[in-house]
């Protein structure tokens, strides 16, 4: 299906409403089997079914899917992953990112401002029809979260963008300017404002925004902004609503029995069957079971695997490398000697019949973080239900850690919130971080521990470009399990300009107007 973008939308929109003007002039007769602008919306069940659209769209790879092919560029653009082939998810890994490249660059421009313009549809068809109050500011609540989450990743990916609130003509979708990245921020934060106000703290259904999904990702936009005076006050709010805490088993968290579970704020919906509705987390990401279809073509790099820490503190035994680590590790990666539950072969250890994509030359290290297990539930290819979780309570905890620190608040305090993410669940108990820290090293602290709490769920590729570390991280290697060489990520260095996405060329050729971001 060829994706269109959101001037396509706007012209779509401008025709069928000129088409209907016409026939209020010279018939004043519209079809009644066909939905159009005359007819369309009518009722409370039409809006809804506006606002299902709008939510549909986060389920689009390069928004909110395919874990570490999809989920924000995600961790293939890190080194915490690899991904195995020449596609615009794996250039953006590695430093061949170009600006006339798809995939990532074109889709998560064009299908944000697709939720924007269902955001804004839905608005303005609010207006048109009687509805409670209740039901009101339920729906305009849910459009401005949706707003706001497609201009938080504009911002983040992109920088400035045109910010558009209402349908445009032709000519003004074609001339339309970027607005600073400052202003681009300002709008996001403005549709979460709205939407933390309409918005209640239960949904009326499973997957719909609450207003504790909206204080939540208003923090984050907050937090990539450095603006950590704010995102403390925000977690105040957020803590207010007594909602929320960590899950007691950080590997339950991603098991389909645990979905909705006390520490998600927000997630994406997912089910299987004949409709498509389902993620494609266990075919791109998950262990495979000897057959093309399925197996990682996203892998977690041992880049990735050095980085956990022994349980104790005590030095990793090289002889044992995978023993003693923090049990987050074997909850996220699948390394040698991980037990698996069969599905085409009888239980075994891998890796004695758990495969990666037989086109990835790594081997030796499989993602298992969102994988279904056993693999006899395995779903149909591409039909996993397994929801993708968008902001966690840890995540709350850990911006509230961060944002004491940057604000020269009290260290053992931030050291604390720390340490609740490292001890506090029954599966996870390492050592815990002392109290006395100085600033430098609780900054350290807290940045190894983002990087290992959220590994591979999408969010390091952000926190690597909002704390300019790329230069200090980059090139990396990536070799194979006989230690042959596979790629290097960067081989010459991480450069400044790669803190941002390209503009997609085929935008910027539609509109003169849309200035290219400086060096590509």
């Amino acid at each position: 299906m060829r994706i269109k973008n959101i001037f396509t939308y706007t012209l779509l929109t401008v025709l069928l409403l000129s088409a209907t003007s016409c026939a209020d002039e010279f018939l004043d007769l519209f079809p009644e089997d066909k939905i159009t602008s005359a007819n369309f919306p009518q009722n409370e069940s039409d809006i809804k079914l506006l606002l299902n659209g709008a939510y549909a769209h986060l389920r689009e790879n390069s928004i909110y899917n395919e874990g570490l092919f999809g989920f924000g560029v995600l961790d293939g653009a890190t080194p915490n992953a690899f991904n195995w082939g020449n596609t615009p998810i794996a250039k953006t890994g590695n430093g061949q990112l170009s600006a006339n490249d798809g995939d990532i660059v074109t889709f998560r421009w064009t299908r944000c401002y697709g939720i924007i313009f269902r955001a804004n549809y839905l608005l303005e068809s609010i207006k048109k029809v009687e509805l409670n109050t209740e039901a009101k500011l339920l729906y305009e609540g849910e459009a401005h979260f949706l707003r706001g989450l497609a201009y938080s990743l504009l911002a983040d990916s992109y920088g400035g963008v045109p910010i558009i609130e209402s349908s445009l003509t032709t000519e003004e979708a074609r001339t339309i300017a970027r607005a600073t990245l400052a202003d681009t921020w300002s709008q996001a934060i403005a549709d979460y404002d709205e939407a933390i106000q309409n918005l209640p703290s239960d949904a009326p259904e499973v997957g719909r925004a609450t207003k504790g999904a909206a204080l939540g990702l208003k923090m984050r936009a907050l937090l990539y902004q450095g603006k950590y005076q704010e995102v403390l006050t925000v977690v105040d709010q957020i803590d207010a609503l007594g909602k929320y805490s960590l899950f007691p088993s950080y590997e339950g968290l991603f098991r389909l029995e645990n979905e909705n579970n006390e520490e998600v704020l927000f997630d994406v919906q997912y089910i299987s069957g004949e409709n498509s509705q389902g993620s494609l987390h266990d075919q791109y990401c998950g262990t495979g079971t000897g057959s093309w279809t399925r197996g990682s073509r996203y892998v977690p790099t041992d880049d990735l695997v050095n980085a956990y820490e022994t349980i104790d503190g005590s030095p990793v035994d090289p002889d044992n490398k995978y023993e003693n680590r923090d049990p987050r590790l074997k909850f996220t990666v699948v390394t040698p000697g991980s037990f698996i539950l069969g599905y085409q072969f009888p239980n075994y250890i891998y890796p004695g019949g758990a495969f990666n994509h037989p086109g990835n030359r790594f081997k030796h290290l499989s993602s298992r973080k969102y994988r279904i297990e056993p693999e006899a539930s395995l779903p149909v290819s591409g039909q996993s239900s397994l929801n993708n979780i968008v902001m966690r309570y840890a995540d709350v905890l850990l911006a509230k850690a961060e944002a004491i620190i940057e604000t020269g608040g009290n260290i053992d305090e931030a050291v604390a919130l720390i340490n609740r993410v490292r001890t506090e669940r029954d599966d996870v108990k390492i050592t815990a971080l002392p109290m006395g820290l100085s600033v430098e090293v609780a900054r350290e602290k807290l940045r190894h521990e983002r990087r290992i709490e959220f590994a591979l769920e999408g969010l390091y590729w952000s926190d690597i470009r909002r704390w300019k570390i790329g230069a200090d991280i980059y090139p990396v290697e990536i070799k194979d399990h006989t230690g042959g060489l596979i790629e290097t990520k960067f081989p010459n260095g991480y450069l400044d300009y790669y803190d941002l996405l390209p503009i997609p060329n085929s935008e910027i050729s539609l509109n003169e107007n849309l200035v290219q971001n400086p060096g590509w």
